[in-house]
Order: structure tokens, then C-alpha cells, then sequence
């Protein structure tokens, strides 16, 4: 696998005078190759040092975005999407140059359609902001990976978060996109019908594709009725495992559960000294219910059942919309609130995902894994769909520490795929899983990934060097 203190490409090549000459007379101010704003776009929270782009381009509209990868094919110049830059694994850096393309200025609602149940949306809309436009429709967007990231951004990574347990992930929600495609040809993929059997699912094709086959500047997803009640409960455990087990209990007696989130005593702490929380240091669970008030009560009964049988006390219930806030907002801030855990660390995030049967065994694993670190580390994770991540918050400038952090990863990384699970559970390959991508997958099926690349993409311009090396 890639090193995260290496990502320089050789195949970088010159930026051509003539590119920055066109892109100038037809962008103007919206055109950028001052060194901040490359900065700015050559960074994200993975634990790669920035790599900058050549040029920035801030598109307003699809046709923006055609024009831009109209002018950089003919002068096979490599163009990246960047949304607001909260990519884990270095989607967004340039390891060959090229021009980044900003969509977060395209941020417009284009529809709600809320007797269908659809929205459609620019790609630079966030989650927050359709949520907020959604208000007093009666209708909302459930996929909530933590941060504010963009539309356009998570249907390109198939994001998911803390409410796929119930509401699955970017997958299942997009309906249809709009996209620019390597030619700079601008497609639709599906309508905003239910389902299809119109052709091959290029809607699913594109959802995932990290940007590698064509830029997504448009999306339309699915809502859903806001519930007439939510529950939100924090429970206490005396160790992981008797956490896990919970969960895997309550989810094969299939409770539906809207959320289910495992957090760590160390992890607690964090949170504690970061969002001045008094939550008790200890194996926490974070539930969510959502449905009519009979529903959600009987849920939160059984689910508080089930946690007592192993060990599950002190359920602390949040059913006013301000304390599920408080309680949630809590669980956001765990990633800034590990890197108070040691100022200055960069963080390496594992995103395992196993089946909800081998949950147990992987993340006790990872924990025995994790506790040879000379470094601190945390564990969080959507453990209600087998999701978790592993924190370790290295000294970025430390190279042995860097050494032992990716080697702990490999080895967590490995034992979930032992487990027929997968080194991704939503944050996608970029640069940093592509060694695991290999190994989950298989080479025929990369060499048959390569060849879908090289159909869409012959020149290779598009977010050229993620996902697996052409």
C-alpha cells in the first residue's frame, strides 16, 4: 500500500501555459493559481502532506465544469472534484497536478418534490443545508457521515453515517445524477422514478467512482418523512465486548434501530474534555429510534432489555429535540475531539466493516491490535451495521510512529478481511487503501475496474492515481 508520508507522482508533468491562458479569459477571478488557494485545495484529513494542484477553477454551473474538462483534455491535463474537503483517505490530492474544480459555489436546492420524496440538488449543496431548506416540509435527508460534507462529495465516496443502520447509505439514496464525463459531455444517469431496468445502472456506477470516471455536479436522493417520535439513549457498559454483544443481539432480533453507535471509555474522555460533556468515562452505546410513540417506546424497551442481560446500566434517555442535539453534536465532534487527545498528531482512521455476526471478534481484535501503540488510540463506529473506525494519533513528523501506525492498520485492515468484510466501510480507497483494495478484491477484478476506467476515461485525466495505480 501507499506510505502516507509519500504520494509525489512521477507522471506529474508541467502545467501548460496556453491551459492557464483559457481557463483565465474564460473564468477570470474564478480562475487561481495563487499558492494559498492551491494549498487550500491540496490538503483534506487524511495523513497525507498537502498536494497542491496546479490551478483552481470555482465552477457556478455544469457547464462550468464541461468547459473545464473540455480545455484540460485537450491538453491531457488531470482534473480533480473538490467539495469542501473532508475526504479521510486523500480523494482530493493532486499527485499528478492538474486543475482542482471547487463545486462548493454550486450550492442551490434546484427541487423538492416532497409528494415524491426526492430533492435534487447541486453537488456542492451540503447535508446541513438541504436539512435546512427541508425544514417545515415535514420531510428530511437521513445520510449523516458526521461532517458537513457535500452532496456531489459523498454520493462520489458512497458515504454513509450514523443513521445506515435504518436508512442505508448513498447507494440506496441517490436516485440520479448528472455528470461530466471525461469528453466533457454532459449526462443524466436515471430520472426520478422509483426504479429502473432501463439499461446498465450507471447511477450506481458513478456513486462510489471517487471521481475517477466522471464529475458529479448534480444529484438527486431520496427523503423520508420526518418521525413523529424519536428516542435517544446513552448506556454504560463494564467492556467492549459485552457492547458488542448487545448490538449483535439487538440487530439479529431485528429492533429497528435508527442509529447504534459504539464509542470507547478513552474516546469518552475525549469528548468529555472537548465538548464539556459529563457523560461517564466508560463502553458507551448511542441509540437513536425513530417511528410513532408506541413503536419507538416499544423499541427503547427492548433494546434497554436486551443491554441490561449484559451489562448495559445507567441509560441516560434524550427524547426533546435540544438533548438528542446535545447528545449527537457529542458524537460528531469525536474526530476533532481525538486530535485534542494530542495536539499537533495527525490522525489515521481505519473504517472496517464486517459481518454483524464477526462484529465482536473483529473489534476486539482491533482493540488487542491497538493496545501494542505507542501512541493514543481510539474506537468509534456504526456498530449497528458492522462499521467501525480506529483513530491513531500519530506525530505526522515521527517516521517510526508512522511506520508502526500503518503496520497496525495493516493488520486490522487484515483481520477484517479474514472475516469476509471490507478495509472500507464508507470512506472509500483514495490513495490510502489501494494496496487493501487489491487484496479484498482480487486482480481480475481490478484488472476489470481498470478497464471500466480506461472506457470512460482513456486519457486518464480524471482524479488520476486513486483507487488502484493504472
Amino acid at each position: 500500500m501507499n506510505s502516507p508520508t509519500i504520494v509525489a507522482d512521477a507522471l506529474r508533468r508541467p502545467f501548460p501555459d496556453v491551459l492557464a491562458s483559457a481557463l483565465r479569459d474564460r473564468f477570470g477571478e474564478r480562475f487561481s493559481t495563487a499558492a494559498a488557494v492551491r494549498e487550500h485545495h491540496g490538503r483534506d484529513e487524511s495523513p497525507f502532506p498537502p498536494t497542491p494542484p496546479d490551478a483552481v477553477v470555482f465552477a457556478h454551473s455544469t457547464d462550468d465544469v464541461a468547459e473545464t474538462v473540455r480545455l484540460c483534455r485537450a491538453h491531457r491535463v488531470p482534473v480533480i472534484a473538490y467539495g469542501v474537503g473532508s475526504s479521510l483517505e486523500g480523494h482530493l490530492l493532486a499527485v499528478r497536478g492538474g486543475v482542482s474544480i471547487d463545486l462548493s459555489q454550486m450550492n442551490r436546492v434546484l427541487a423538492v418534490q416532497p409528494e415524491d420524496l426526492t430533492a435534487t440538488v447541486q453537488a456542492g449543496v451540503t447535508r446541513v443545508q438541504l436539512n435546512d431548506e427541508l425544514k417545515g416540509t415535514g420531510f428530511f435527508f437521513p445520510i449523516d457521515p458526521g461532517a458537513n460534507a457535500s452532496l456531489g462529495g459523498m454520493a462520489a465516496t458512497r458515504a454513509s453515517g450514523t443513521n445506515a443502520v435504518r436508512y442505508g447509505t448513498m447507494r440506496e439514496n441517490v436516485l440520479g445524477l448528472t455528470v461530466v464525463t471525461a469528453e466533457g459531455k454532459v449526462i443524466r444517469t436515471a430520472g426520478r422514478a422509483k426504479k429502473s431496468s432501463a439499461g446498465y445502472d450507471l447511477t450506481r456506477l458513478f456513486v462510489g467512482s471517487e471521481g475517477t470516471l466522471g464529475i458529479i455536479t448534480e444529484v438527486t436522493v431520496r427523503l423520508y418523512p420526518v418521525p413523529e417520535a424519536m428516542s435517544a439513549a446513552v448506556v454504560n457498559f463494564p467492556g467492549l465486548a459485552s457492547a458488542i454483544d448487545a448490538v449483535i443481539q439487538i440487530i439479529q432480533m431485528g429492533v429497528p434501530v435508527a442509529r447504534c453507535e459504539y464509542v470507547c471509555d478513552r474516546t469518552i474522555r475525549a469528548i468529555n474534555a472537548h465538548s464539556h460533556t459529563t457523560l461517564r468515562e466508560a463502553h458507551t452505546l448511542f441509540f437513536e429510534f425513530h417511528g410513532s410513540e408506541s413503536s419507538v417506546h416499544e423499541q427503547a424497551e427492548l433494546a434497554q432489555q436486551i443491554s441490561r442481560e449484559h451489562g448495559g446500566e445507567d441509560f441516560e434517555w434524550a427524547t426533546r429535540p435540544e438533548d438528542r442535539t446535545r447528545l449527537w453534536n457529542a458524537r460528531h465532534n469525536v474526530y476533532f475531539a481525538g486530535l485534542q487527545v494530542r495536539p499537533g498528531a495527525r490522525a489515521i482512521t481505519t473504517d472496517t466493516c464486517v459481518p454483524i455476526s464477526r462484529l465482536s471478534e473483529s473489534i476486539t481484535g482491533a482493540r488487542r491490535i491497538l493496545d501494542t501503540a505507542s501512541f493514543p488510540t481510539l474506537i468509534v463506529g456504526h456498530v449497528g451495521d458492522g462499521n467501525f473506525h480506529s483513530m491513531l494519533l500519530v506525530d505526522p513528523d515521527d517516521e517510526a510512529e508512522m511506520a508502526q501506525a500503518e503496520r497496525l492498520n495493516d493488520e486490522i485492515v487484515r483481520l477484517a478481511l479474514s472475516m469476509d468484510g471490507t478495509c472500507t466501510g464508507e470512506h472509500g480507497v483514495g490513495l490510502h487503501k489501494m494496496g487493501f483494495l487489491q487484496e479484498e478484491a482480487g486482480e481480475d477484478a481490478i484488472e476489470l475496474m481498470r478497464r471500466i476506467k480506461r472506457a470512460f476515461d482513456p486519457d486518464d485525466i480524471l482524479n488520476p492515481g486513486k483507487i488502484f495505480r493504472s
